[in-house]
């Protein structure tokens, strides 16, 4: 492999570029995970998207470099070793490995094995693990969807189509991926039309539907599940799709004692104008031509501690930031778990739902 190929292939990446900058790569590579090489193609290292959430909850930054955040000891192939097909698959099975490169006895990579080159999609292992066989999950799809109207004049969001599936029932997919077996969903607007819904589908996992007495917003519906609640519970918006581990969420959330962990998407946005930066008397100090910007946003998904039931009134409307406010205010540990953008996938409004169609049929 020479140098003119790595700087072709998204995988590869250099120990200087920045996080931000790696971040935007992951999202490009069809891996999920990039190999950290110098100019003449020795292996520094390996860089995921994990290993870049664990160095911003380490930092309390976005700032920094791929060096500072990578994995100096990943798992590599020796190119004299010849591994038959079915050693490198048990291989990726047992070490859990997306990528792996193949390297020359000065560590220069000469090759890399992907996950998708050695699984064709008919066996495919999906991902099927028990760690969310205990906890509950919350689904709020009570809102009236107005960033979907019209459909939503006619369809509850929940159950508006993307591909061959409902909105909803991609949300609880991902869920089901980890075992998942016990949903509560949160009703108003076009309840009925919901649970006739799930009652036709006869699905193989339990459903509660929680119905709200009027519109309580994004959190104050949870007040209804005080009684029944009494472990950790994931809580999620049922316009938001997350292709993330799960499994690593709770256990995260649980390590840390915290009483409300929110996964947070780091998102990259270009504005598509000269943004002008102007001082006292409008003299124009300089102007930064479609500069781009990169930020944590609120995915809308939660794992949540019973605890948070104390800082609930009853049939009040609350909403998301209001109950996060309290618990700060009262020293209740709040966390962030940074996933890269690609992870998440916002189909609750027109101008993204398109384009999540698109990533849906492509992941699955």
């Amino acid at each position: 492999m020479s140098p003119q190929q790595r700087d072709r292939d998204p995988v590869f990446i250099t120990p200087s570029v920045s996080i931000t900058q790696a971040l935007k790569q992951l999202d490009k590579a069809a891996t999920k995970v990039l190999l950290v090489v110098d100019d003449s193609l020795r292996l520094l290292g390996t860089i995921s998207d994990g290993d870049i959430r664990r160095y911003i909850l380490r930092s309390g930054t976005l700032e920094g470099t791929v060096e500072q955040a990578m994995n100096p000891d990943p798992i590599v192939a020796f190119q004299d070793h010849h591994l038959s097909h079915t050693a490198l698959r048990e291989l990726f099975i047992r070490r859990s490995l997306s990528v792996l490169p193949v390297v020359d006895h000065e560590k220069r990579v000469v090759n890399y094995w992907t996950w998708r080159e050695l699984f064709a999609e008919e066996d495919h292992p999906s991902v099927q693990s028990a760690a969310l066989a205990n906890v509950p999950v919350v689904i709020m799809a009570g809102g009236k969807g107005t960033r979907l109207d019209p459909f939503t004049r006619v369809l509850p969001k929940p159950l508006i189509p993307v591909g061959d599936k409902t909105i909803i029932e991609h949300i609880i997919d991902r869920f089901r991926q980890y075992g998942a077996q016990q949903f509560y969903i949160t009703v108003n607007y076009k309840a009925e039309m919901l649970e006739a819904y799930f009652q036709g589908l006869q699905p193989p996992y339990d459903v509660v539907f929680v119905r709200e007495p009027e519109f309580l917003g994004t959190a104050g519906s949870l007040a209804l599940l005080r009684d029944t609640l009494s472990t950790d519970f994931i809580l999620s918006n049922c316009d938001i799709i997350l292709d993330i581990d799960f499994a690593d969420l709770v256990s995260f959330h649980r390590e840390q004692q915290s009483s409300l962990t929110s996964v947070v998407a780091i998102q990259h946005h270009r504005i598509p104008y000269g943004v002008v930066q102007m001082q006292n008397g409008g003299q124009i100090q300089k102007i930064i031509e479609k500069p781009e910007y990169t930020f944590p946003v609120n995915a809308g998904v939660y794992v949540m501690s019973p605890r948070i039931f104390q800082y609930l009134p009853e049939a009040t409307a609350v909403d998301m930031p209001q109950l996060i406010d309290t618990l700060l205010q009262s020293q209740e540990t709040v966390l962030g778990y940074p996933v890269p953008s690609s992870a998440y996938l916002d189909v609750g409004q027109w101008a993204e739902y398109k384009e999540a169609v698109k990533k849906l049929m492509m992941i699955e």
